[in-house]
Order: structure tokens, then C-alpha cells, then sequence
């Protein structure tokens, strides 16, 4: 560890919780005491590597392959979340478009929301949106204004991805730089639905990955992660690498480092396995159960065609899908652009 290593990881440790900074490249690997998997209920098929074949900068990445169906999510985060204002900047690449059904790639556990309830950051209608898990509420609405009010995640190359979540209840929310209208708490026509109650985040962590309501699959890749308490915009952040050691032969052994600034990166060049985690299939799944402060009513169809299974999507304002829902499930509609297949 060099001198400067060492001085700025004791400045790091001095740091009061509030303005704390949690940030990697995953250049030195996968750190999963850093990083854990996360897969609340149940895991079905969904796994998490790193990944030399793809990144953003450097040479690693980590790759969330997420399957099919509530139990095919699986994530990976910490719980090291600064208190107050919240920033996160992720550089995120996904291998296919988002479709009308609803997913999740970023999930918070949200301690003002209940127990084992989040704070969803994810698509429908093929667009970025909120979701809050408590009353199934989106930002934005998902009207044909909403919709339009937001944006889709680009395929095949990193984006960076910013939000912030502040202490006042407020949200922005920024893809390559670019604000995003429809993603924020400010003068937004389309948050009414968010703010039909009063909120204020308290989240316990932040994971990146996968989480399906129907059947779609995809795969996520997730680079220069910066979590701390102000923004650090695209190119900046301080990004940290995994310790990691390796040693040259010269007069005296020496131990290299490796650092990242925003104007160059220098990349020592090393040979390590892939590691590959995958979490072992529950037997007993459960699926917390979503509430709402408004009347549900349900809608039972019948016919030949498709039928969605559990927490699909089976209707709602501009649904184009499978709206009969599998036995003995019925379609219950949750507002006037969603309604979802669920027990009675």
C-alpha cells in the first residue's frame, strides 16, 4: 500500500456515516463482503459473475443474468447507505429493451414504507419509471402523457445512470447527464399518483439486478458505482478499486496499487478466474403481499387466447397483452393503467 493509499483510506475511516462514500470498478475482483447477493423470498434461476468480456472503463464488470417470474430476481448491494441526501451513479448496460411489462434493475428496502417493502427503480411501458412496492404507486403516472414524460434505457453499450433521493422526500433523476422530466418530484404534472401520500425515503440499501413481475428475461451489466451524499456527475466520483495485491521483483519487493482518476485509467494487467455465484433454489417461496389505500376491484375474463401468469401485467390504459390470467388467479386492477394477475 503506498503512503498517499494509506493517508487517504485513514481520511476515509474519519469520515462521519452521514457523508459517507461507497464506490468500486471491480477491477480487483468482486468483493462479495462488499457486495453480497441479495434475493429477499426466493431465488429461480437468476445469477451474478464477474465479467472481463465487457465494462465501462478498465477490464471487469459484474453481470446479472435475472430469469423469469418474481423468483427468477436476484441482486447484489450494499447496505452502507449515507443518511440525509442520497446520490447514486451507476454505469448500467442492458442486453434487451425494456418491454411494457413491469421490471425492476435497482431495488431499495425501504424503512418508511414497512417491513421487507422497496423502493423500485425500473420499466414499464418501455420506460424508466419509480416504482413504490407499498401501494404499487409509479413515477410517472403511466399515461399516454407520463410515458412520454420519461425515456427508454438505451441496449448494448453503458449508460450512466444517476438519481437522488433527498432528505426533503424530493427525486431526480439523470440518464448520461440529461435530466429526466417525468423522474422527478418537481414541477412534474405526472406525479400526482406518487404523491396522493406523504413520503420520504429511508432506505437500508441499494442493489443492482434483476427482478421480473411477468416473464421477461434479461441481462444487466454494472460498472463504476459511486454511492455517497452529493453528485458526482459522470465523469467523476473517485472511483476505488478492490484491494487486490500483486508484486514485482525489483531491489525490494513492493506491493503496486492501482487508482482512477477522471482523466486517465492505468490497468494492471492480471490472470484470474471468472467467479460465478449462484444462489441455491428455495423450497418455499413466499410474495409479500402488495396494499392499497384505494378500493380494488377485480375483473375476471375468460377466452381462448394467452393467459398471464402470477403478478403479470393483465391489464390497464393502453395494455396490450394477455389480459385473461391463468386459473384459478383472477385480474384484479390495481389503478386506471395497471391491473395485475393475483390469488383472490
Amino acid at each position: 500500500m503506498t503512503r498517499l493509499h494509506a493517508a487517504l483510506l485513514g481520511l476515509a475511516l474519519l469520515l462521519p456515516s452521514s457523508l459517507a462514500q461507497i464506490s468500486d470498478d471491480f477491477e480487483g475482483g468482486w468483493d462479495q463482503s462488499k457486495w453480497p447477493i441479495y434475493a429477499p423470498d426466493c431465488n429461480q434461476g437468476g445469477s451474478i459473475s464477474l465479467d472481463s468480456s465487457t465494462s465501462h472503463g478498465g477490464r471487469n464488470s459484474i453481470k446479472v443474468s435475472g430469469a423469469g417470474g418474481y423468483c427468477g430476481h436476484i441482486f447484489f448491494g450494499t447496505n452502507q447507505v449515507p443518511s440525509g441526501d442520497v446520490y447514486v451513479r451507476v454505469w448500467v448496460k442492458a442486453q434487451t429493451a425494456l418491454t411494457d411489462s413491469h421490471v425492476s434493475f435497482i431495488t431499495m428496502p425501504d424503512a418508511s414504507l414497512g417491513t421487507n417493502k422497496h423502493l423500485r427503480i425500473g420499466g414499464q411501458n418501455k420506460i424508466l419509471m419509480y416504482n413504490r412496492e407499498s401501494d404499487d404507486a409509479t413515477l410517472p403516472e403511466l399515461s399516454p402523457q407520463g410515458t412520454a414524460a420519461s425515456t427508454p434505457l438505451p441496449v448494448g453499450s453503458f449508460q450512466c445512470f444517476e438519481y437522488h433521493l433527498g432528505s426533503d422526500g424530493s427525486i431526480e433523476t439523470w440518464l448520461n447527464s440529461n435530466p429526466i422530466a417525468g423522474l422527478t418530484t418537481a414541477n412534474n404534472p405526472y406525479a400526482g399518483q406518487w404523491n396522493r401520500m406523504s413520503y420520504t425515503p429511508r432506505i437500508t440499501g441499494i442493489y443492482f439486478g434483476w427482478e421480473s413481475y411477468g416473464g421477461d428475461v434479461n441481462t444487466f451489466w454494472y460498472d463504476d458505482i459511486v454511492i455517497g451524499s452529493s453528485r458526482v456527475g459522470c465523469s467523476g466520483g473517485g472511483v476505488t478499486t478492490t484491494s487486490r495485491t500483486t508484486t514485482t521483483t525489483s531491489r525490494t519487493t513492493t506491493t503496486t496499487s492501482r487508482t482512477t482518476t477522471t482523466s486517465s485509467r492505468t490497468t494492471t494487467t492480471t490472470t484470474r478466474p471468472t467467479t460465478i455465484v449462484t444462489t441455491t433454489r428455495s423450497t418455499t417461496t413466499t410474495r409479500p403481499t402488495t396494499t392499497t389505500t384505494t378500493t380494488t376491484t377485480t375483473r375476471t375474463t375468460t377466452g381462448t387466447g394467452p393467459t398471464q401468469t402470477q403478478w403479470g401485467q393483465c391489464g390497464g390504459v393502453g395494455w396490450t397483452g394477455p389480459t385473461a390470467c391463468a386459473s384459478p388467479l383472477i385480474c384484479k386492477v390495481l389503478n386506471p393503467y395497471y391491473s395485475q394477475c393475483l390469488t383472490n
